[in-house]
């Protein structure tokens, strides 16, 4: 689990990929308190953004958001070439919200999907925005890539509270050449696969998948959820707002509570923080 699996349909021309994500997406969850439905979008999410993430070749970060106008307004998604992983889910639904409330149009409305990737040397980042197309994020996806990379792409995906995983397959440019029907074979016989297969060992699923095909299975690229406390870059936050914006602030609240909302951290500074950012001047003796 919490791996990206590359494998090559190599007399087809065919690649794909198969995305595990266990306690990585577990963790990534835990105390959210998601409504089952908004918990499946982001989990699969989660499952495309590790997949995409994977072609990183150099230091960086690929995120994903997709926002519309339901009520799911947001989801974030990002990792590095390490595959790292954060997100998080902005949502008026409860986690005792209806579960048969599903779907990209349903949940989000009418909205889009901005890519963002940004080179750790680079001053800005790219970003490519585009309509979300589709009922469901897999939908949305295929559509995305194939207009992107000019080549046809289907995924499968499922998440639910302790896993979530995905199934990749593009069709690349010599495929035709080297089997005419064999997209279609192998599109059809990948259709086949249930929620909970996607579970199994990428050995045992695509030996059931593919049983008549060469397959390369490449070495597993390992993926965690990775985000840690920071509180020095929030006290470097606080610092440039400004001693009196800070006595302002504590003028009105006893407490400043500053809100990681992807990761899902809190900090609290109390009036103590005031003197340790604008250590106050000493007195002259003489």
């Amino acid at each position: 689990m919490d791996a990206v699996h590359r494998f090559l349909l190599e007399e087809l021309d065919i690649r794909g990929a198969l995305v595990q994500l266990g306690p990585s997406w577990a963790e990534m969850t835990a105390q959210r308190g998601y409504a089952a439905p908004v918990r499946e979008l982001l989990g699969e999410l989660a499952a495309v953004t590790a997949l995409i993430g994977s072609n990183l070749k150099a230091p960086g970060r690929i995120g994903f958001q997709m926002t519309g106008h339901g009520p799911v307004s947001m989801l974030v998604m990002d990792c590095n070439e390490k595959l790292q992983l954060r997100g998080m889910a902005r949502s008026s639904l409860s986690d005792e919200a209806p579960t048969h409330v599903t779907g990209v149009p349903a949940l989000l409305g009418d909205g889009q999907l901005v890519l963002t990737l940004q080179g750790k040397d680079a001053e800005t980042p790219y970003q490519s925005v585009v309509p979300l197309t589709g009922e469901t994020v897999a939908a949305v996806f295929e559509h995305y890539l194939e207009k992107s990379e000019q080549q046809p792409a289907r995924l499968w995906l499922t998440a639910g509270a302790e896993s979530a995983c995905g199934l990749f397959l593009q069709k690349l440019p010599n495929a035709d050449v080297l089997d005419p029907d064999g997209w279609e074979r192998i599109e059809a016989l990948a259709a086949t696969v249930r929620a909970e297969e996607l579970l199994l060992p990428p050995e045992t699923l695509l030996t059931r998948l593919f049983h008549d095909e060469k397959v390369r299975l490449y070495p597993p690229r390992p993926a965690q959820w990775h985000c840690p406390r920071d509180e020095e870059k929030v006290r470097n936050m606080l610092l440039s707002l400004g001693r009196e914006e800070i006595e302002s602030m504590l003028a009105d609240a006893e407490i400043i509570a500053v809100e990681d909302e992807i990761c899902g951290h809190e900090y609290r500074f109390g009036p103590e923080v005031l003197d340790e950012l604008f250590p106050p001047e000493g007195r002259l003796l003489h």
